[in-house]
């Protein structure tokens, strides 16, 4: 018996192999297609360990899923592969189509056969874990409740709009065809082995290199903040015990601007690594054209994971960025390995030069 896990080269990912594999026993398949977001260098640390198999693949090639979860006799999966940039979507919305709809419908339909010939008490036991977003609820106004598991879906990016396709496929193959299913939306994350072409990891890399930090529009666009690994065990929760066909948001109950939060940044870089003649860091911050469509406010309201399955995030926004930060300074070799002249391209395209 053993976990598929879909996608799980990539940031949030492998951070749940990693996690994974260092508190239980049950094995591990990773399922990933490796494209510029999926680096195997992430799970380099357990790529000798027995209960560790990394498979190179598509989630909508069919045939070759259906072949892998016979093979490894799956008793669960949990489907992190998708394309999850709203910049990148906004250019190129075909792939988020492609992988997010066409994809998921792929991996649901093979799942969904494998899952029909299991005999009854593995039958039981199995269970389809979908890895969403909270960009699926839209855009919140500045005093409007957090997003509940109720709200309706609002997505305004090509990205978003795949995800909220995503989670209805799910939704209807449960109703459907009783397929026992679990779906998770979560706030933003951060933490370790994030590609940097998002924020934080953005700021970090650009501070340290002397570059402008660039800010969209005003700044103020506020998001909640979600450490990965706390992620990780909020869906190692619901695995575990979710009510099946249940959707669960999970959120960090940090809620920022994105200037407060590059705000943050620059004063640990300021402690950690500081400047010469009293620099700040805040003197590299760039204010850039608004990207199209940007949501003004996501939050989240995690009170029903934490009603019914008792999770509660372990760290605060300090304590998680510190961490964060700090993984950065100390892996400079994983950095320059990411940092290729195609995503150099990719942050002139969108930022400027």
């Amino acid at each position: 018996m053993a976990l598929l896990i879909t996608g799980g080269a990539g940031f949030i990912g492998s951070n749940f192999v990693l996690e994974w594999l260092a508190r239980e026993q049950e094995p591990v398949v990773v399922l990933d297609k490796l494209t510029y977001a999926g680096n195997p260098e992430n799970l380099a640390s357990v790529h000798s360990d027995p209960r560790f198999a990394f498979v190179r693949g598509d989630i909508g090639d069919r045939p070759f899923v259906a072949a892998l979860l016979q093979k490894h006799g799956v008793r669960a999966v949990v489907n992190f592969a998708a394309e999850s940039h709203v910049d990148r979507s906004i250019h190129g919305p075909g792939e988020f189509i492609h992988t997010n709809v066409v994809g998921t419908f792929e991996l649901l339909e093979a799942v969904r056969g494998y899952w029909g010939a299991l005999e009854a008490a593995a039958k039981e036991s199995f269970r389809f874990l979908h890895v969403s977003t909270d960009e699926v609820y839209g855009s919140l106004g500045a005093e409007e409740p957090a997003f509940t598991e109720k709200h309706q879906f609002q997505p305004n990016s090509p990205y978003s709009a795949s995800k909220a396709a995503s989670d209805h496929l799910v939704r209807a193959y449960h109703h459907t065809y009783g397929l026992p299913v679990l779906t998770t939306n979560c706030s933003n994350n951060y933490g370790p082995f994030h590609f940097p072409e998002k924020l934080i990891p953005l700021m970090i890399l650009n501070a340290l290199n002397g570059k402008p930090l660039p800010v969209y529009g005003d700044g103020k666009n506020v998001r909640d903040w979600l450490y990965v690994t706390d992620h990780c065990s909020a869906i190692r929760r619901v695995l575990q015990a979710g009510r099946l066909g249940e959707t669960y948001n999970v959120g960090g109950r940090n809620e920022m601007t994105n200037l407060e939060v590059v705000q943050k940044l620059c004063s640990i870089l300021d402690e950690l690594r500081p400047l010469e003649a009293g620099r700040s860091y805040w003197e590299q911050v760039h204010f850039v054209k608004d990207r199209p469509g940007h949501d003004r406010r996501y939050a989240i309201d995690a009170s029903l994971i934490e009603r019914e399955l008792g999770w509660l995030p372990s760290e605060t926004f300090e304590t998680g960025i510190r961490k964060t930060i700090g993984w950065y300074l100390a892996h400079p070799e994983w950095v320059q390995g990411v940092v290729s002249g195609a995503y150099r391209e990719w942050v002139a395209k969108q930022y400027g030069a």
